[in-house]
């Protein structure tokens, strides 16, 4: 085995090690609830690499009332995902990523008067007290939510009304919950062709088109911070239009008002479409297999450069609530790279990238961890790089001596020890090794990294660490 699969795999046994050696906090702290003096760009700085829990709370359609058992349990699992389960979320933790995105169809079991079933409520609740005891943060969201959002440009004030009800309910419900939860207004559906065609030749209705999700986007807004408890500060996600980057970022979209000043826009990265949706071809295109050619990646560098300068460069923090693509009929190695570059130009950038991920895509959701080792790595370099750490006055962990403790120090202990396992030289000085040597032992070990990692995921905690 050669260095870098060394240092791949060794990478991800101890972060999957690390994070679940953190030890759990209280049930009553499960949902803090701190609200931290702290901007939304901070927010997302802190947030790093997000990860969706797709195909699961969003699951709907009428066979499932008809052909389920009534359970919340026959709504998670129609869609193909199992149960979900408490170390699924640390996995994802333990994966690295700093942000779980939660898609929910609040519709499914439903009662009179557009009332949220009690048990679907407490089954996303139970999630996102796990998500928040790992120390991640959660996006709440309605989803798609079996398209009734179709409906709003002929029956408004029904469908105003509806939306008013499920996030009156929500707010109630995550009202006391700290600043580690957001909410998002929508999802994609803001944006309706019976109005305004974007690939026709006129404009009449665009305004009209842009204007509604307006309304919705300020609605939601109205009703978070009027909802009292720490809904007055929290921190915000807003759907873009249809949260294409093109039409977003178009001169027609407007961010609501808030008082807080604490909203994010939310925009989706699912670009070449041929080769990031299609699976097989389509009427509309032929089914790109692989990603990485010059004029990919200054499409890549355009479309985040866009975005970077209409928003986060006036003060408008960017989450791509979702990026991705399909395995299916995919060259393994364009999958990696488009995964990684799309991570990497967002990071960069100070964009939060949230890989959109369902039933054993990209986490499987049996073995709790990334499918692809090297993939992990990448994302590990990616943190590593634009990530945040914790300060450090000892110098013990902080093994490049950057003042801070995080996964960069992480990853040059595991290099040292995969350097020890494949009989290769030192690449530390003495102070380094020293700084590495978290046990005192005199030799660098995987348990030195997975205690760095250790101490830096109580810190994103905020479980105030020490050695």
């Amino acid at each position: 085995m050669n260095l870098k699969k060394i240092i791949s795999v060794v990478c991800s046994a101890a972060m999957a090690v690390s994070i679940l050696t953190v030890p759990a906090p209280a049930a009553a702290d499960a949902a803090s609830t701190e609200m931290r003096d702290i901007t939304t760009q901070q927010v997302i700085d802190e947030m790093g690499l997000g990860i969706n829990l797709g195909n699961t709370y969003e699951s709907c359609g009428d066979w499932i009332a008809q052909w389920g058992d009534g359970t919340v349990k026959s709504y998670v699992t129609a869609w193909g995902s199992p149960e979900i389960t408490q170390d699924m979320i640390k996995g994802y933790a333990a994966a690295g990523f700093g942000v779980l995105r939660i898609p929910v169809a609040w519709s499914n079991m439903m009662g009179d008067d557009y009332t949220i079933n009690a048990d679907y409520l407490a089954s996303v609740r139970q999630v996102v007290d796990w998500t928040l005891e790992t120390g991640m943060y959660a996006i709440v969201n309605i989803h798609w939510d079996n398209g009734w959002w179709e409906n709003f440009p002929t029956d408004k004030e029904n469908c105003m009304y509806k939306y008013t009800r499920i996030w009156t309910q929500l707010c109630e419900a995550f009202g006391g919950y700290g600043d580690k939860l957001m909410f998002e207004s929508l999802n994609e559906e803001g944006g309706w062709d019976s109005l305004w065609n974007r690939y026709g030749s006129s404009t009449d209705g665009k305004q009209e088109s842009y204007d509604l999700l307006a309304e919705i986007n300020q609605k939601f807004v109205d009703i978070v911070r009027s909802s009292g408890g720490n809904n007055a500060e929290r921190h915000l996600l807003i759907a873009g239009y249809n949260t294409d980057f093109d039409l977003t970022c178009d001169s027609y979209y407007k961010m609501p008002s808030d008082p807080m000043n604490r909203c994010a826009v939310s925009v989706h990265y699912y670009t070449p479409s041929d080769f990031a949706i299609l699976e097989e071809d389509a009427s509309w295109g032929t089914m790109r297999s692989t990603w990485g050619t010059d004029a990919d990646f200054e499409q890549l560098n355009y479309y985040m450069d866009m975005v970077k300068t209409t928003f986060t460069d006036k003060g408008i923090p960017v989450i791509i609530g979702e990026y991705g693509c399909p395995n299916k009929n995919k060259d393994a190695d364009s999958v990696r790279l488009f995964l990684t570059s799309v991570a990497e130009a967002a990071m960069s950038r100070d964009l939060c990238p949230v890989l959109w991920d369902v039933t054993d895509a990209h986490y499987s959701r049996t073995t709790y961890q990334l499918k692809d080792a090297q993939l992990q790595a990448n994302f590990t370099e990616i943190l590593a790089e634009y990530g945040t750490g914790t300060e450090t006055d000892t110098g013990l962990g902080d093994v490049n001596a950057d003042g801070v403790v995080n996964i960069s120090d992480a990853t040059l202990t595991l290099t040292e020890y995969a350097r020890t396992a494949a009989s290769l030289g030192s690449a530390l000085t003495d102070t380094q090794r020293t700084a590495a040597d978290i046990d005192g032992d005199g030799v660098i070990s995987i348990a030195d990294a997975t205690a760095i990692l250790t101490y830096y995921a109580k810190y994103a905690a905020g479980l105030n660490p020490t050695w």
